[in-house]
């Protein structure tokens, strides 16, 4: 509270507690030493003496500003500061004293009781106004809380607690941790009860409804058995923000939310050869064809984070790129880019673009890749995007001296069933094909869907999730690799780096998911019963496949020193193969979606046509891990 002199009374009222706090300190040490009964001589000492080692205290507290914090706040930094500033107040009192040749002179005991009192009494008004406060403000919501348990016992877990004692809207009632050392503890006054396990018995007990998780940094298989348990007992689950949101300040721990599929079919985080990348991007000009995708923009953001010289963001989509502009100004201000906008199948273009700003390095992104969009009426387009587009990027960057070219291919290219696979396999196959022991290394990266990626199922489902259902599912026993955009793309980077020219590399994709488990799961922790949002099934639809495969009928792998990347061998090409394609990508006329279809056929064997019309496979005898528990 400041008066219109811009005095702070609360300030002063705290620095003339103080004061007055030092003078019953040093009298009582008087007292204490005396048992009570202080002499003559000593007495008058006492007061001509306090007449001068009161004030030398109160501007020495005043100097070390204790009296800019707030006495509701008060914690261990405050503390310390007290400690700090009666330290030396203890040490220039008596120099004060000795100078002024004050007699007789304070009994050596009365120079070690007053700091130990100050701190005392200073220290502990400052504690105790603190939790009369809180009692006053808090103490009455308790009874109007919800009551939660908290599953973890860490930094996140005790910060949780700490943060809740002041909501209105929770009370922590306890946590659950299933380190047994720790049953029993106290977390900020909070026990731990008991292990994971053990919360049906204790929600009962204590009439808990809802749980948060508070494990951020722990595995997603630990994370996945924390809901599968709450699921179990009817607890509704929330937790805590990500481990790499907390460590970047973007979040604080209270901010907690509803679990999400994401949390389920985590991935243990990805190790990078930072260092490396940090020499094959620093410094270095680097375009990102279809920058404004979900994996072109995480890739572009990826980047950044290296410090390159310039990232020429090359996408078709205007407004796309206007987002990735107005995202780079905001969050990345220093990394220079450019916004270009152009069609990968324009070789003009592109040519104009590669000659202008020179990439050392480019990944190739961008392409067309919905399956069944691709499959009827577009399959010409698909081949024209994903092969001829391919085909004139890589032309240019064998012409303009670019040092590595980067394929983001995909699962579907193995033994494909659709066009879309096809035309992203005939990618891969031209990338290998135009590879030389002179000018650019290809590298292609192969991976499986990607978790929120544009069209993907996951924000599909959520979406009919949000109006009531039924969410459809195109067939019961369909099976899908997931994995983040953020480890995808950190992945092709890693990939990128690794790559000596012509190298599939394929991504450790861990378990398939089952479509159906993760409709069940979704609506689970939407809050709903299957009873109140039903599943369909619709049938596959054209061009989809019942499972995905990472390695080819032909193929074979072999390992990396990365232990989530592996390098495909495939079949050599034979020659004129490249001109032979070209020749039918550049004919004038449009082909039909069966002339396409046809006309991929005798270019792949391997591709299979109506593969993924409704045929079932032996693939279905595969392990599936359910993306989550219960």
């Amino acid at each position: 509270m400041l008066t219109a002199n811009g005095i702070n009374y609360r300030a002063l009222l705290a620095f003339w507690h103080d004061v007055a706090a030092a003078a019953v300190c040093w009298c009582l040490a008087y007292l204490l030493r005396f048992n009570l009964d202080i002499t003559s001589p000593y007495l008058t000492g006492m007061w001509q003496s306090l007449v001068w080692v009161v004030p030398v205290q109160a501007i020495v507290f005043w100097l070390f500003g204790l009296y800019r914090g707030i006495w509701r706040y008060a914690s261990l930094p405050d503390l310390k500061r007290i400690l700090a500033a009666v330290a030396v107040a203890a040490l220039v009192g008596p120099m004060v004293l000795f100078m002024l040749r004050i007699l007789p002179f304070p009994p050596r005991s009365v120079l070690v009781l007053d700091p130990i009192f100050l701190v005392m009494l200073m220290g502990g008004s400052r504690f105790a106004y603190r939790i009369w406060k809180e009692h006053r403000l808090y103490g009455a919501l308790d009874e109007h809380c919800k009551p939660v348990l908290v599953l973890g016992t860490g930094d996140a877990a005790a910060g949780l607690v700490r943060e809740l004692s002041h909501s209105q809207e929770w009370r922590v009632v306890g946590l659950l941790d299933d380190n047994m050392g720790k049953h029993g503890r106290l977390v900020h006054g909070v026990r731990v009860l008991g292990g994971t396990d053990d919360l049906p018995a204790w929600a009962e007990k204590l009439g808990v409804s809802h749980a948060i998780i508070a494990m951020p940094a722990a595995s997603h298989e630990a994370r996945r058995r924390a809901v599968e348990v709450c699921n179990r007992t009817g607890v509704s689950v929330q937790t805590v923000p990500s481990f790499d949101d907390l460590m970047s300040g973007k979040v604080t721990v209270s901010q907690i939310r509803r679990v999400e599929v994401d949390d389920l079919l985590g991935r243990d985080p990805v190790i990078l050869d930072n260092a490396g990348l940090n020499a094959f991007l620093r410094d270095r000009v680097v375009m990102v064809t279809g920058a404004g995708g979900s994996i072109g923009s995480e890739l572009s953001r990826q980047i950044a984070r290296f410090q390159p010289k310039q990232i020429v963001l090359l996408e078709l989509n205007e407004f796309a790129l206007y987002n990735m502009e107005q995202e780079f100004n905001e969050y990345f201000p220093d990394v220079p880019i450019v916004c270009a906008i152009g069609d990968v199948k324009n070789a003009a273009r592109v040519e104009q673009i590669l000659r202008e700003y020179s990439p050392t390095v480019i990944f190739h992104a961008a392409a067309y890749k919905h399956v069944p969009l691709m499959e009827n009426e577009n399959a010409w387009e698909a081949v024209q995007n994903n092969v001829l587009g391919t085909y004139v990027l890589a032309r240019a960057a064998i012409a303009c001296g670019v040092e590595k070219f980067i394929l983001i291919s995909t699962d579907k290219a193995v033994n494909p069933a659709n066009v879309m696979g096809a035309s992203k396999r005939l990618a891969e196959m031209l990338c290998q094909g135009l590879q030389r022991r002179e000018g650019p290394r290809f590298v292609i990266v192969r991976f499986g869907n990607v978790l929120g990626s544009t069209g993907s199922v996951i924000p599909k489902f959520q979406e009919q999730i949000a109006k009531g259902g039924p969410v459809t599912v195109t067939h019961s026993d369909v099976i899908r690799y997931f994995m983040s955009i953020q480890e995808a793309s950190q992945l092709v980077l890693q990939a990128g780096l690794m790559g000596k020219g012509g190298d599939i590399f394929v991504m450790d994709m861990g378990e398939p998911v089952r479509i159906k488990d993760l409709a069940c799961d979704m609506i689970r922790l939407s809050g709903f019963s299957k009873d109140e949002i039903r599943i369909v099934y619709t049938g596959l639809r054209p061009g989809e496949k019942l499972f995905e495969e990472l390695i080819g009928n032909d193929e074979d792998t072999l390992p990396t020193t990365h232990p989530k990347l592996r390098i495909a061998r495939s079949r050599r090409l034979d020659g004129g193969w490249i001109e032979g394609v070209m020749s039918w990508l550049n004919q004038g006329t449009a082909l039909s979606d069966e002339e396409v279809r046809n006309d991929l056929k005798a270019l792949l064997p391997e591709f299979v046509l109506g593969h993924g019309n409704g045929m079932r496979n032996e693939v279905i005898a595969q392990p599936v891990k359910k993306a989550a528990l219960g």
